[in-house]
């Protein structure tokens, strides 16, 4: 995948990784300016790992037990180019009204099924599952182009990233 001419227009999105990072994960991110991992890290090394591509911000997942993850907030209210972000891992879990709070994508993880919808002018983002997929969907992250207000999401699948 090419380097990106304005890497600060480019979010990585990605949730599940159930302890395993995908090399083409890793080719997917090149040349993002931040990472959404929205839980189920599963390893922190991960994230350490994702953090050297560009500065990850990461949520507990309900498989993220014990003191390895304590330090991982359970929500974040993030800010990328004037575009407010809220990640959480399961959308059933969703404690704010986003059109209410002026969040413009929600961004969440848990079912291992991507998906990208916009619902009153608010993105809801699922990148589906980096990792390990259990069975239960195709390995897949997202890319989100924002810029002058506009946000463009698209669902990559991992086998599409050779």
């Amino acid at each position: 995948m090419p380097v990106r001419q304005d890497p600060s227009k480019y979010i990585g999105i990605l949730s599940d990784t159930h302890g395993q990072l995908r090399p083409a994960v890793m080719r997917a991110f090149r040349g993002v300016a931040m990472i959404l991992h929205a839980g189920d890290v599963g390893d922190p090394a991960v994230l350490q790992e994702l953090d050297q591509l560009a500065p990850v911000h990461a949520v507990r997942g309900n498989m993220d037990q014990g003191v390895l993850f304590e330090r991982l907030p359970s929500t974040r209210l993030l800010d990328h180019s004037g575009i407010s972000i809220y990640l959480l891992h399961d959308l059933d879990k969703l404690d704010i009204n986003p059109v209410a709070s002026g969040v413009q994508m929600v961004a969440h993880g848990h079912t291992h099924q991507a998906s990208v919808e916009q619902r009153q002018g608010v993105w809801y983002i699922n990148p589906g599952v980096a990792g390990p997929t259990r069975g239960r969907g195709r390995p897949s992250v997202v890319l989100v182009e924002i810029g002058n207000e506009l946000i463009v999401p698209k669902v990559v699948t991992i086998s599409s990233l050779v």
